[in-house]
C-alpha cells in the first residue's frame, strides 16, 4: 500500500482557529452514541449496512459543524475525495483478497494447508504457533494485511477444524502479524513513522524493539496459558475431518508452491496487487487441472460443457458465493467462500469511514483534538501519554492508521524536541499506539479489513488481540519508569524526571 502511505504522508493538516475543542469533539460524541445504539439494536448484523449509514450521519453532523464555523462545503468535499483516494489501493487489495480466497479454496490450497496443519498443530500449541508463524511471515513481507489474507485464512480454517474459537485464533494471528509488521524494514508504517518523527529507519526499528519484544512475549505467555487450559474437540475430530478433506479435494503438498511463490514475490517487493493476482490466477489454473469436479459444481451446471462450465466455475469462485458439498457437517463452514462479493461490506464500511474522517480533517477537528491532547500534560510521561491518546483518537475519528501516524507525528515533533527527547522516542510511540490499535476499531480501515478477511468481527477478536493492546501499554510503562528514553544528546539515555 505504498501509494496510500505516500498520499497520507503528504496530506495537509488543516487548522481552524475558530473551532473550539467542544465543537471538534461533538461529532465524535454523536458518532459513538449512534454506533452504540446501532450495535445494540442490530448486534452482529450492524456491519451489514447500518453502521455504514451511521458513519455518514456522523459525517453529515460534522459538515453542519463546519458550516457553522465558516468552512466552505467545497473544501470538505475535496478533503473527503482525497481521503477516499488514499484508500484506493487498499480497496483493490480487498477485492483481490476475496478473489484469492475463492480460488485458493476451489483449487485445494486452503484444504491442503488445513490437512497438513492438523497433523502438525496440536490444539494446545496452536495459538502460540499462530503468533510465531504470522510474525515470521509478516517480518519477511512487511505486511500484516497480506499475512492475514494468506496464512491467516488457512489458520482460521485449521482453528475451526480443531474446535478452537476463531476469535482466539484471529487474536493470535493479528498479534503475530502486527509484531512482524512493526519490525519489518519492508513495512510501510515502519518507514512512515521515522520520516514523520525525523529519525532513520534502522534506529527506529532498533529502538522500537525495546517495547515490541516484551509486548509479544506477554502475548505468547497468555496464549500458551490459554492453549493448555482450554477445552477443544479437535483431537477427537481430526481423523474424521481429514477423511472429509480427502473425499472432497485432491490434497497434495505441491499446492504449497502457490502461496510460497506469492510470499517470495512480496519479499522481492512486487506490488501486493500483482502478487495477489498471480496467486489468484495460479490457483485458478490448479483448480482447472486438479479439481475439475469442483469447478463444475461452482459453475452451477449439471454436466460439463467444456469451456463454458470451466469459465463459469472459475469466475463464480473468484467473484461470488459458492459452497463445496460435504458429508461432514463440521466442514461445512470451511467449504464456503464469497469471493470478491464477500468484501463489499468491508469496502462500503471503509469508504463511509473515510467520508467521516475527511470531513473531520477539513473542518480542523483532528488538529484541534490533537492540540488539546498536547496541552493536557507538561511532564515527559504526559507527553508520551498524550501521543498515545492522540493516536487512539485519530484511529477512532479519522479511521485510518496512516493519519494516526501522520497527524500526531507532525503535531508532536516540536514538543519532543523542546523536551530534549530524541525523535526515535516519538517514532516508537507512534507505531506502538497508532499502527497496532487501528485493528481494534471496527470502522477503521484496518479493523474492517482484517475482520472481513478473517470473517471474525472486531468485537469478537478484540479481547484476544493481546499484542495490539499491550503494545501501547508497554510504551507508557517504559515512559513512566524512564526506561530507554533517549535524549537529543548523542549516546545519552539518561533517565528523565
Amino acid at each position: 500500500m505504498d501509494s496510500q502511505t505516500s498520499d497520507s504522508k503528504n496530506q495537509e493538516i488543516v487548522s481552524n482557529s475558530n473551532l473550539s475543542i467542544f465543537a471538534a469533539l461533538l461529532p465524535v460524541f454523536v458518532l459513538v452514541g449512534l454506533l452504540a445504539i446501532n450495535v445494540y439494536i442490530f448486534e452482529d448484523d450492524s456491519l451489514d449496512g447500518s453502521n455504514q449509514f451511521v458513519l455518514l450521519l456522523g459525517a453529515a453532523f460534522a459538515v453542519f459543524i463546519g458550516y457553522l464555523h465558516k468552512v466552505p462545503y467545497k473544501s470538505m468535499v475535496a478533503e473527503v475525495s482525497q481521503n477516499i483516494k488514499s484508500t484506493s489501493t487498499a480497496l483493490l487489495i480487498l477485492l483481490m483478497v476475496g478473489a484469492l480466497s475463492g480460488t485458493w479454496l476451489i483449487s485445494g490450497i486452503i484444504p491442503t494447508m488445513i490437512y497438513y496443519g492438523l497433523q502438525v498443530l496440536h490444539p494446545n500449541i496452536f495459538l502460540v504457533a499462530c503468533v510465531i508463524i504470522c510474525a515470521v511471515i509478516s517480518i519477511s513481507i512487511g505486511s500484516s494485511w497480506t499475512t492475514t489474507a494468506t496464512v491467516g485464512i488457512a489458520l482460521i480454517g485449521i482453528a475451526q477444524a480443531l474446535g478452537i474459537s476463531t476469535a482466539m485464533a484471529a487474536g493470535a494471528i493479528l498479534s503475530g502479524a502486527y509484531f512482524g509488521d512493526k519490525l519489518s524494514p519492508l513495512s510501510d508504517t515502519t518507514n512512515l513513522a521515522p520520516v514523520m518523527a525525523g529519525t532513520d529507519l534502522f534506529t527506529h526499528i532498533k529502538y522500537m524493539a525495546y517495547t515490541t519484544v516484551p509486548s509479544v512475549l506477554v502475548a505468547l505467555i497468555v496464549f500458551a496459558v490459554m492453549g493448555f487450559t482450554m477445552d477443544t474437540t479437535g483431537v477427537a475430530d481430526v481423523s474424521e475431518i481429514m477423511i472429509g478433506l480427502e473425499e472432497s479435494f485432491l490434497i497434495s503438498p505441491w499446492f504449497f508452491l502457490v502461496p510460497a511463490l506469492v510470499i517470495v514475490l512480496i519479499i522481492k517487493k512486487t506490488p501486493p496487487l500483482i502478487a495477489l493476482l498471480f496467486g489468484t490466477l495460479s490457483a485458478a489454473l490448479l483448480a482447472l487441472v486438479f479439481q475439475p469436479e469442483l469447478v463444475l459444481i461452482a459453475s452451477g451446471e449439471d454436466t460439463s460443457q467444456g469451456f463454458k462450465s470451466a469459465y463459469k466455475g472459475i469466475f463464480n469462485a473468484i467473484t461470488t458465493d459458492f459452497v463445496i458439498p460435504t458429508n461432514q457437517p463440521i466442514l461445512e463452514g470451511l467449504f464456503e467462500s464469497s469471493g470478491m462479493k464477500g468484501m463489499l461490506n468491508t469496502i462500503w464500511l471503509i469508504i463511509c469511514a473515510m467520508v467521516f474522517g475527511g470531513v473531520m480533517d477539513a473542518i480542523g477537528a483532528l488538529t484541534k483534538i490533537t492540540e488539546a491532547l498536547l496541552g493536557l500534560f507538561k511532564s515527559v510521561f504526559g507527553l508520551f501519554a498524550s501521543t498515545v491518546a492522540s493516536c487512539l483518537a485519530l484511529n477512532i475519528t479519522a479511521s485510518d492508521q496512516y493519519l494516526a501516524i501522520v497527524v500526531p507525528g507532525k503535531m508532536f515533533a516540536q514538543a519532543y524536541e523542546d523536551k530534549g527527547l530524541a525523535p526515535e522516542n516519538l517514532s516508537r510511540t507512534l507505531e506502538d499506539s497508532g499502527t497496532v490499535t487501528s485493528v481494534l476499531i471496527p470502522w477503521n480501515t484496518c479493523g474492517a479489513y482484517h475482520s472481513g478477511v478473517l470473517n471474525v468481527s472486531v468485537v469478537d477478536f478484540l479481547p484476544f488481540a493481546i499484542f495490539n493492546y499491550v503494545s501501547p501499554m508497554m510504551t507508557l510503562v517504559f515512559a513512566a519508569l524512564h526506561i530507554k528514553i533517549r535524549q537529543l544528546t548523542e549516546g545519552s539515555e539518561d533517565e528523565l524526571a
